[in-house]
C-alpha cells in the first residue's frame, strides 16, 4: 500500500477509533504529516492506559490496599503526561516487561493494577521512544512498535489464563468466577492493539520518505528539502 494511502487509512482509523480529530499549532510547523498523526495516536494511547487503570480498580479495589497510595485519582496522577520512563520506588523501579512481570509473579506482595499499568504505558512510551510528542527527522522503530502490539495480546490472555497458586485469577477484568461480564477490557486492549500495528506499518513505510505538507497558517515559509 502506498505510503499516502496508509496515512489516509490512519486517519479514518483514528477517526473511528476515537472519533476525534488533529489538532493544528504553530508549533506543527516542525512537524511532518507522520508526525501529525504520530502525536493523535501518542496521545490516545495514553488516554487508554488512563482509562484502564480505572477499570482495573474498579474491578480489583483489594489492590488499592495493597499499594503505597489509597484512591484511584491518586493513582492516576503518578501517570504524568510528560517524557520518560515510569518508574517506582515501590515496584522497586521494574519498568516496562519487568512490571508486567510482577503481575504474574504469586509472592508479589504490591498493587498488581498499578504494576500492570506501569509495566504497559512504560511499554507503549518506549515504542515511541519516550516522547509525548513527535517532530521532524525523529524517527520510529516500527519493531518496536509492532513488538508492543504482540505483546499487548500476550498480556491479555495471560490476564485471562494465568492463576495464582489459590486458583484465582490475578487481576479480574473482563471474566468473573467464570463468566465473562465486561467487555470493555477487550475493547480497549484490542484499540491498543489496532493503534500499534497501525502505527508499526506508517513508521515502517516512512524511512526516508518524511514529507512536509504545511498547509497551515505560515504557507509562505520555506521548508528545507531532505538531505
Amino acid at each position: 500500500m502506498a505510503l499516502v494511502s496508509r496515512r489516509h487509512f490512519a486517519a479514518l482509523l483514528l477517526g473511528s477509533l476515537l472519533g476525534g480529530c488533529a489538532r493544528y499549532e504553530v508549533k506543527n510547523l516542525a512537524k511532518s504529516d507522520i508526525d501529525l498523526v504520530t502525536d493523535e495516536f501518542i496521545t490516545e494511547t495514553r488516554l487508554l492506559v488512563r482509562e484502564l487503570m480505572s477499570k482495573f480498580y474498579a474491578r480489583n479495589p483489594d489492590q488499592l490496599l495493597r499499594g503505597s497510595l489509597n484512591t484511584v485519582d491518586a493513582r492516576l496522577d503518578q501517570l504524568r503526561d510528560t517524557p520518560g520512563t515510569l518508574s517506582f520506588r515501590e515496584l522497586s523501579y521494574a519498568q516496562e516487561i519487568a512490571a508486567l512481570e510482577l503481575v504474574f509473579q504469586d509472592d508479589f506482595a504490591g498493587d498488581r493494577v498499578f504494576a500492570v499499568i506501569v509495566g504497559l504505558g512504560g511499554m507503549l512510551r518506549r515504542a515511541y521512544g519516550y516522547n509525548t510528542e513527535s517532530f521532524l527527522f525523529d524517527s520510529l522503530d516500527s519493531e518496536a512498535l509492532s513488538t508492543s502490539a504482540r505483546n499487548i495480546e500476550i498480556l491479555l490472555w495471560r490476564l485471562k489464563n494465568n492463576r495464582q497458586g489459590s486458583g484465582e485469577p490475578f487481576l479480574i477484568s473482563s471474566e468473573y468466577r467464570g463468566k465473562t461480564d465486561n467487555l470493555s477490557f477487550e475493547r480497549i486492549f484490542g484499540k491498543l492493539i489496532a493503534l500499534q500495528d497501525m502505527m508499526a506499518r506508517i513508521a515502517g513505510d516512512a524511512g526516508d520518505r518524511r514529507v512536509t505538507k504545511v498547509v497551515h497558517t505560515a504557507s509562505s515559509v520555506f521548508i528545507p528539502l531532505p538531505i
